[in-house]
């Protein structure tokens, strides 16, 4: 798979897989953590989210545009590591506030924001060598791949340390008994049926026994949970130590670009700052941030004024010949604002839906999916038929193959022979298959378009990111199925929903399916057609444009869990399916002008 490409791509792969593991660990546990520690309501929990992912994309800006004016990729990807790691760390420390922990997440976004774009432009400046420029979309796709495989890993190993936390303490898990412990050391439990439900479920995790003072369980449940929590940010600063040991100690193999730029024609023609453009910039962006703060607050006014700015600036900066290319990537990071902002309910309205209303226990087969080792066994069973029936491979493949095949298949079946009739499950688990599907599906899709290719059929990259908004909206449909006749929040009052309502965890595991897919029409296709239509002179900013508008949308995370105790559910799901809709439909109004662009 690496016959063809640098030394280099391996030790990005790996300083990747580091940092992704860490982030998303953040992603699969953040906002349960948020809530389990801190008794946050969820529009609360939501805000902290959106900020947080925000910045990891909005300080991806400052990382790039002092990586450019040094010309030190490698030393700013450097500090980017040892700063996360740092925000990890004090991410790991039990029993600190609220405040504390805001201080972390941004310590973590700003090294993240150093440290993503410029490995990113790292590994293209390997194949900017002629050596190996016929490789670099494989070169991506293996790179991405990293991203993924760490993702995989992640909430299993949040998950299990909490779970080994708990244990150690005497207790077992059940994600609904922090919020009534909140409630209970709040002295909002006042009703009798309510209070017998609360005393049930502690006498259930309690491994000493029938729990005789509420009180007192309540308070040790809460710390024991969330420190294990702080454990499992523990780890993910393990991760970044690996990463930063791989970097150090193998970073002479990445291209080195410190040296000066002699000028030249083709350099001379750069973006220069003139003083109108920016004047207009600040003027739009503090319109923005004042009108839209009455709508949807200061902080997501502030953001979007950002954006608002952003784009002004570009577009009194470009020049005549220019115009129609900006402005055309303008209209599709609008667009990508609104993928991102249904996307990205993965991790927190997603999260909240896999806690609150899918089933805490399944059966054997089931439960399969859910434990990390006997999900290894199911993807090596995959893996090793691939490799047995696939064309064109070489005999001893097919062997190894094979044998993958019978080990992996019957490990698989002694994990459901030997499962209980019933397996609890933990949602934060869940955040494992959008990676999982990633990385099992990035080749499939890449192989279908090459056949639609040899056709005369593929699509334009244009009408792939609207193909992609209309499975995006597929993949909510599927959850609004299941939440038809289900309970608002509201309606519940705080109490967990009983297991009669709840649902089966394939409805979730479907639904990242289908928004998997989607990320890869869309995504990838994103960078790829800003990549073809930024003019030579605005190619970096419209890269950072492309971050900005996905710091945007992330910011607009906080819809979900506004929205997420004040409407029934399947209002909550239509919301993100209409947003997807419209953006499709935006997108097919002006494919022609997108599709002349191009060329």
């Amino acid at each position: 798979m690496l016959k063809n490409h640098p030394k280099g791509l391996l030790v990005a792969f790996f300083a990747n897989m580091g940092e992704r593991f860490g982030f998303y660990t953040m992603m699969a546990i953040l906002v349960l953590f948020l809530q389990a520690r801190y008794g946050l309501a969820a529009d609360k929990a939501g805000e902290i989210y959106s900020w947080f992912y925000f910045a990891i994309y909005a300080l991806a800006l400052v990382g790039g545009i002092l990586a450019d004016s040094t010309r030190k990729y490698k030393t700013v990807i450097l500090f980017g590591i040892i700063i996360m790691f740092a925000g990890y760390i004090l991410m790991a420390v039990p029993g600190m506030s609220l405040t504390f922990v805001v201080i972390a997440l941004f310590t973590i976004a700003f090294g993240n924001g150093l440290f993503k774009g410029n490995l990113q432009a790292v590994v293209g400046q390997m194949y900017d060598n002629p050596q190996y420029s016929k490789w670099r979309d494989t070169a991506y796709m293996i790179f991405y791949m990293g991203i993924n495989v760490g993702a995989f890993f992640a909430p299993y190993a949040a998950n299990g340390i909490r779970n080994w936390w708990l244990k150690t303490n005497g207790f077992m898990h059940d994600a609904s008994i922090p919020a009534l412990c909140h409630q209970f050391t709040g002295g909002q439990i006042t009703d009798p049926a309510k209070l017998q439900e609360f005393q049930t479920l502690a006498d259930k995790v309690n491994m000493a026994g029938p729990v005789t003072d509420l009180g007192a369980f309540a308070d040790s449940y809460l710390n024991v949970f969330s420190r294990g929590y702080n454990y499992a940010f523990g780890i993910a600063a393990v991760a970044m130590v690996i990463s930063l040991l791989v970097y150090v100690f193998f970073n002479k193999l990445l291209p080195n670009k410190e040296k000066p730029v002699k000028a030249t024609a083709e350099s001379a023609n750069t973006l220069e700052f003139e003083i109108m453009p920016l004047i207009y910039a600040a003027i739009a962006m503090g319109i923005f941030a004042f009108g839209l703060q009455f709508i949807v607050g200061w902080a997501s006014g502030l953001a979007f004024g950002l954006f608002a700015g952003f784009i002004t600036w570009i577009l009194t900066t470009a020049k005549k010949d220019e115009y129609a290319r900006v402005s055309s990537l303008i209209l599709v990071f609008i667009v990508v604002v609104f993928f991102w902002m249904s996307f990205h309910q993965n991790g927190l309205t997603l999260t909240l839906f896999a806690r609150d209303y899918t089933v805490k226990q399944v059966g054997p087969f089931t439960s399969l999916f859910f434990n990390l080792w006997s999900m290894l066994a199911v993807i090596g069973s995959i893996a090793g038929l691939v490799m047995l029936i696939r064309k064109n491979m070489e005999p001893v493949a097919r062997i190894i193959g094979g044998a993958l095949f019978v080990l992996a298949f019957v490990a698989a079946y002694i994990f459901v022979a030997r499962a209980d009739t019933m397996n609890s499950i933990e949602p934060e688990v869940f955040q494992s298959f959008n990676p999982l599907f990633i990385v099992a599906l990035t080749f499939p899709v890449m192989g279908v378009f090459a056949w639609l290719n040899k056709k005369n059929i593929e699509p334009s990259t244009p009408k792939k990111i609207g193909i992609g908004m209309l499975i995006a909206a597929v993949g909510f449909i599927v959850v609004l199925l299941s939440s038809v006749k289900l309970p608002s929040p509201a309606s519940l009052e705080g109490s967990p929903v009983a297991e009669i309502f709840r649902v089966s965890p394939y409805w979730l595991i479907s639904s990242y399916l289908i928004l998997t897919v989607a990320e890869l029409f869309l995504s990838p296709m994103g960078l790829s057609f800003v990549s073809k239509v930024a003019p030579s002179r605005f190619q970096g900013l419209m890269q950072a444009g492309w971050l900005l508008a996905t710091a945007v949308g992330n910011k607009l995370l906080f819809v979900g869990t506004k929205l997420w105790d004040k409407v029934e559910l399947w209002q909550l799901w239509t919301v993100f399916i209409v947003c997807c809709l419209l953006a499709a439909a935006f997108i097919f109004s002006i494919m022609k002008r997108l599709e002349n662009a191009t060329k």
